[in-house]
């Protein structure tokens, strides 16, 4: 059984914990902005939602890809850049339709969630448990648009 990052977003205080583990993790630095998970802030705080990549069982980006920089960890489950073969194309950037596999200037590679090869930090330090890391049957693209629902049915019933 893979296990990927269960979010809820009920827990969120928006601590931002989660970002700073992830860019120490790696890139050495405490630096929210080269985090591979962010926490979005809906109706101007109300309410928060830490998002990354949900590993999708049929990974566009992975699919996108033309040089097979992108695969998937046996062990882990979570797919992963291959520094030595992304030629910093982005094509797998467009062809994520969540928006989670990013750009790195600094180096010239796209990077995203690899779940820290199954001990990700974001979860670690989450003092809230809003992320923490458990049974992938659990997340993906049916929670998403869940939540996704549930959140637009909030706002239309305080409309």
């Amino acid at each position: 059984m893979h296990k990927s990052l269960i979010i809820d977003a009920e827990k969120c205080t928006s601590c931002l914990q989660c970002e700073m583990a992830c860019s120490y993790e790696h890139t050495g630095a405490f630096n929210p902005a080269r985090s591979r998970i962010k926490v979005f802030e809906l109706e101007h705080g109300k309410r928060s939602i830490p998002y990354t990549c949900t590993q999708c069982a049929e990974a566009w980006c992975q699919k996108a890809c033309p040089t097979n920089a992108l695969s998937r960890n046996a062990d882990t489950g979570a797919v992963e850049v291959a520094n030595s073969k992304c030629v910093g194309c982005k094509v797998c950037t467009i062809a994520c339709p969540f928006g989670t596999i990013n750009f790195d200037q600094n180096i010239g590679k796209v990077v995203k969630c690899n779940l820290c090869s199954g001990d990700p930090k974001c979860a670690e330090v989450c003092p809230t448990d809003a992320i923490t890391f458990g049974d992938a049957n659990w997340t993906g693209l049916n929670k998403m648009r869940a939540t996704a629902i549930d959140t637009d049915a909030g706002s239309q019933a305080s409309a």
